[in-house]
C-alpha cells in the first residue's frame, strides 16, 4: 500500500470516549479538531465535524487549509473516526457536511465532498451505505 492511505499524525485521544473530540496537529503546525455530535432525538446518530482551529484563521473554526498534507490529515480523520465507531458500536447513522466556499452551490457536490468520497469507503467497510447530496453525506448502517 502506498504511503499516501498509511501516514496517520499523533491524535490526541479525549479523557472520556464519550467527549468525542479529538485533535491532532500536522507536520505544519496546524491543529485540527474532530468533533462527533449526537442528535437530540437520537442518540445513534453522530454528526462529524472537523477543521483547523488555528488563532490565526480568527473564529473560522472549521477552516481546512490545503498545505500538501490532506493524505495525512484524511487518514488521521479515517482513523480517529474507526476509533470513534469502536467505542460506539451501537450508533448506526454518521454525517458528514461538505462546508462550501464562500459562493459554491451547498447542492452541487464540492471538491471538499469529492475528497470525503474517497475516503468514505475506507472508514465504512461492508455494511453500510451511504447517500451523497450535494455537499451532504449520511452513512447508515445496513
Amino acid at each position: 500500500m502506498s504511503s499516501t492511505y498509511t501516514d496517520i499524525l499523533p491524535i490526541e485521544y479525549p479523557g472520556i470516549p464519550s467527549a468525542g473530540v479529538y485533535y491532532f496537529t500536522t507536520k505544519s503546525g496546524l491543529r485540527y479538531e474532530v468533533r462527533f455530535g449526537r442528535l437530540q432525538d437520537n442518540i445513534l446518530h453522530a454528526n462529524i465535524v472537523f477543521g483547523v482551529i488555528n488563532d490565526e484563521f480568527e473564529g473560522e473554526e472549521y477552516i481546512t487549509t490545503n498545505r500538501g498534507e490532506v493524505y495525512q490529515v484524511m487518514n488521521t480523520i479515517v482513523e480517529i473516526v474507526k476509533n470513534y465507531m469502536k467505542e460506539h458500536t451501537k450508533v448506526n447513522i454518521y454525517e458528514f457536511n461538505a462546508v462550501g466556499r464562500d459562493g459554491e452551490d451547498e447542492n452541487t457536490e464540492n471538491a471538499r465532498m469529492a475528497l470525503y468520497r474517497r475516503f468514505l469507503p475506507r472508514i465504512f467497510s461492508n455494511g453500510w451505505n451511504f447517500k451523497i447530496n450535494g455537499n451532504f453525506a449520511l452513512v447508515t448502517k445496513a
